[in-house]
């Protein structure tokens, strides 16, 4: 139930994020869905891909910083208070979540969300105690 996401450091300045999605491209390496998150003098860049390992590799080739960890993908109703659902089952099993980002599938009907908790393990066994569904890191890849 764990997927591998990639964070990139980049320096915070005109061109270093197109630089980074254009070594991806280069590669073939097609996004899922990616969060950036940025100070004065940097940013991380948050990427689900296909092939984590790949990119990573292309990227540090590229001379970008780049590190891997373990992320939750939990299923969402696309309505209001689908996702304080997910997140009520975390808060009441003691588990915080670090950051989250999200996307919608074609249908509409469902939201992706990408979950990093302290535990990932244990935000794992709470969602799944609770019946709430997740995806393998192979179903997020293919979207």
């Amino acid at each position: 139930m764990k997927l591998k996401q990639i964070s990139v450091f980049l320096e915070n300045r005109k061109g270093r994020l197109a630089e980074a999605l254009e070594t991806l491209a280069q590669a073939k390496i097609n996004i899922r869905t990616l969060s950036i998150a940025d100070t004065s003098e940097f940013g991380i860049l948050r990427l689900i891909v296909p092939d984590p390992d790949k990119a990573k590799k292309v990227l540090e080739k590229a001379n970008f910083t780049v590190k891997e960890n373990s992320v939750i993908a939990v299923m969402v109703d696309d309505r209001p208070g689908g996702l304080a659902a997910s997140l009520r089952v975390l808060s009441d099993a003691n588990i915080n979540v670090e950051y989250l980002y999200a996307f919608v599938e074609k249908s509409g009907e469902k939201a992706v969300v990408i979950l990093r908790t302290e535990d990932v393990d244990a935000g794992i066994k709470a969602l799944k105690t609770a019946g709430i569904g997740l995806l393998k890191a192979e179903q997020v890849y293919k979207l």
